[in-house]
């Protein structure tokens, strides 16, 4: 199979989207950048820079960016690159514009809170007619859109789709992965972010790195257990959108995760925590503890965080609760 030679459409300017149509501007692809305000799109064209997300990167020659979704009617595949809370909504902004059997590619990692949908299930839901696609992996947006070596997974239900995705839109610094295990790749990036605020405590309240490695072993246990509840296949889980994602994401002051969890560590309120910033793992907490208690899977390290990003329970007695633990096999 092969993908017809039209443009790449991205909706989404942030960093994420906008690293993405630089990676595939560099290859030499045709890329339409899509942000719904008029004004951000302008500047952003004018300047040949997104100077709000990533600053200094200057843009492709190859990227256009305009405000008007009806480019994507004229794509060969449209990558979505909202915030996962946002994704319903743009969707349904969108749908119309979209060819029958267009593949449409989710770059959120989340799960929908109030529904407890995953992202895929969103685009079945809004998109019918489209075929749809996760894409994630260990990436922060400042290195893919410089250019330095990232491998990231694309995961299709239509296998020889992901295949010729992932062969189009790799290039000598962006390797794209392929399979057709969607569950396991969403789970992956979602569940890895509320591990990242965890880890990101233990930093923050200097409780040392043996407990930050401990909390991201049993953390990660937990991670394959909800995924395999939901039909994932534990493999995916020790691939890029799992055990790589967690590595990168539950380390680096890079990532918002991370230094949501660190400040908070250190004793801040969420609200300042976050400084400003969207901290997707603080959204996808509830929902992903919420389903997990739907399905039976015990996820004491994720319970935890999302108690305490909630305010029930403070950090001492997150701990508290899970050294208190009842003793047994590790599994």
């Amino acid at each position: 199979m092969t993908i017809p030679a039209r443009p790449i459409a991205i909706l989404g300017a942030g960093a994420w989207g906008t690293a993405l149509a630089n990676a595939f501007g560099h290859k030499g692809l045709s890329v339409t950048l899509i942000d719904r305000d008029a004004g951000r799109a302008a500047a952003i064209a004018a300047a040949r820079e997104n100077a709000r997300f990533l600053p200094g990167v200057a843009l492709s020659p190859n990227v256009e960016v305009t405000a008007d979704p009806a480019a994507l009617a004229a794509a060969g595949a449209a990558l979505i690159a909202v915030p996962a809370q946002h994704l319903r909504a743009a969707l349904a902004s969108v749908a119309c514009r979209l060819p029958l059997g267009m593949p449409v590619v989710v770059c959120a990692k989340g799960i929908e809170r109030g529904t407890g949908r995953f992202l895929s299930e969103i685009v079945v839901e809004e998109a019918p007619s489209a075929i749809p696609a996760v894409l994630s992996g260990p990436s922060f947006a400042a290195d893919v859109a410089r250019g330095l070596p990232t491998a990231i997974i694309l995961a299709s239900r239509d296998e020889p789709l992901a295949a010729a995705l992932a062969r189009a839109l790799s290039s000598p610094t962006l390797r794209i992965y392929h399979g057709s295990d969607v569950r396991g790749v969403e789970i992956g990036g979602a569940a890895k972010n509320v591990l990242a605020i965890a880890c990101g405590v233990v930093h923050g309240r200097r409780l040392g790195e043996s407990a930050r490695a401990a909390l991201l072993a049993r953390g990660f246990a937990e991670i394959v257990r909800f995924a395999r509840a939901f039909g994932a296949r534990p493999e995916t889980l020790m691939g890029l959108s799992g055990l790589g994602d967690t590595v990168l994401t539950c380390g680096s002051g890079q990532s918002r995760n991370f230094s949501f969890g660190e400040a908070l560590g250190r004793g801040e309120p969420p609200v300042r925590a976050a400084g400003g910033k969207l901290v997707e793992g603080a959204l996808t907490a509830s929902v992903l503890t919420a389903k997990a208690r739907e399905v039976g899977v015990e996820m004491p390290v994720c319970e935890a965080a999302e108690a305490v990003i909630a305010g029930r329970i403070s950090i001492g007695q997150a701990i508290e609760t899970l050294m208190n633990r009842p003793v047994k096999p590790e599994t």
